[in-house]
């Protein structure tokens, strides 16, 4: 199992570039608003009950699909430092059950993530949409450094489609249409 894990701010592209590598290859996506979505109608959002749900869901969630060798992408806005005992028991729960982490830091230029956060696209989900709370994440957390210990693919999708994005994860780690790593 391979699991592709891709983040970066709000607004940088993430789930649509993996919906677009999951349209390449047999790929799942298993974004970070599915998990929201799922409890926030019951616990509000940054209650300790809502974390400690949200973190069941996700890691049970990447653990089973390393059992079953299933391929997934898996989307997180990581900030420094808050979030690092969440990649520990992301990398963990993919490791103990044999599977293999990719981690892409996807970047782009702060105006850009500005007119992108405003897409109606962003609508579907709970997302950000707002450019006052954008400043504030922006202005309280680290969303631009890599994970640590682990090497990131670093991309600058300011002025990339999510074709073109898509097809630099799938290029530099040799992802086949039938999802084989050479």
């Amino acid at each position: 199992m391979k699991l592709l894990f891709i983040y970066g701010s709000p607004a940088v592209g993430k789930l649509t570039v993996a919906n677009e590598i999951a349209k390449q290859t047999d790929f799942k996506v298993f974004h970070n608003h599915l998990s929201i979505d799922c409890i926030e109608p019951i616990f509000d959002f940054g209650t300790e009950s809502f974390f400690k749900l949200i973190e069941i869901i996700r890691a049970e969630t990447v653990a089973e699909a390393a059992r079953q060798n299933v391929n997934l992408i898996y989307t997180f806005c990581y900030a420094k430092d808050l979030d690092d005992a969440h990649i520990r028991k992301i990398i963990e729960s993919v490791e103990i059950n044999g599977g293999e982490i990719c981690f892409v830091l996807l970047i782009a230029a702060k105006d850009v993530l500005e007119k992108r956060i405003l897409e109606e696209s962003r609508k579907q989900y709970s997302k950000v949409k707002d450019l006052k709370i954008l400043h504030e994440i922006f202005d309280k957390y680290d969303l631009f450094s890599p994970v640590p210990e682990r090497e990131s693919l670093i991309i600058d999708n300011t002025n990339l489609s999510a074709e073109a994005t898509a097809r630099k994860i799938i290029e530099h780690f040799q992802i086949l249409k039938s999802n084989l790593f050479l």
